[in-house]
C-alpha cells in the first residue's frame, strides 16, 4: 500500500483517545507490518537519558530478549546518540549489529523527537535485502512526528 494512502490511517490511530498511548503504537505497529510486505519487525524504543539504555516498547513481530538496548550498542543503541535516521541495507556488513534473528536482512530506524530531544524511536527490520529507500525515511519520520504528539 502506497505510503499516502497510510498517512491518513496513522493520523486516525494517533487520534482515537479511546485508546491508551500504548495501544494506538501497537496499532501502528500492526498497520505498518500488514500493509508493507518488507516489514517484517515493527517496534518502538524509548530512552531513559539518565541510564542511557532503550526500552522496548509496543512491537509487532517476532518476540526479542533486546528489551534493553544501552546508548550506542546496535543500530538503535546508535541512533540514540547521533539523533539521525539510519538505514542499513546490509546488517551482515554493520560490525556494530544486533542480531535479532538470522531472517533479518536490513533494518531501517527512524528517532522520536518531543521538544527537540531524541526520546525514542521507530525500528523496522526486514527479511528482504536492501528494501529501503528515502521514501520510506520521510513516511517514518512522518509517523515519527505523529506519536510524538501523544507522548
Amino acid at each position: 500500500m502506497p505510503f499516502r494512502l497510510l498517512k491518513p490511517q496513522v493520523e486516525t490511530i494517533i487520534s482515537d483517545t479511546t485508546k491508551s498511548v500504548d495501544e494506538r503504537l501497537l496499532s501502528i505497529c500492526q498497520l505498518l507490518e500488514s500493509h508493507l510486505e518488507y516489514y517484517n519487525w515493527v517496534g518502538f524504543y524509548f530512552a531513559n537519558s539518565d541510564k542511557k539504555e532503550l526500552y522496548l516498547g509496543p512491537y509487532i513481530g517476532e518476540p526479542t530478549d533486546h528489551t534493553v538496548i544501552p546508548f550506542g550498542k546496535g543500530i538503535c543503541g546508535q541512533v540514540a546518540v547521533s539523533n539521525e535516521n539510519f538505514v542499513v541495507p546490509d546488517v551482515a556488513a554493520q560490525d556494530n549489529y544486533i542480531a535479532c534473528s538470522i531472517t533479518v536482512k536490513a533494518e531501517i530506524v527512524v528517532p522520536i523527537f518531543k521538544d527537540g530531544k531524541n526520546i525514542g524511536q521507530i525500528d523496522i527490520d526486514s527479511n528482504t535485502p536492501d528494501p529501503f529507500t528515502d521514501k520510506d525515511e520521510r513516511f517514518l519520520e512522518f509517523v515519527c512526528t505523529k506519536v510524538s504528539e501523544i507522548l
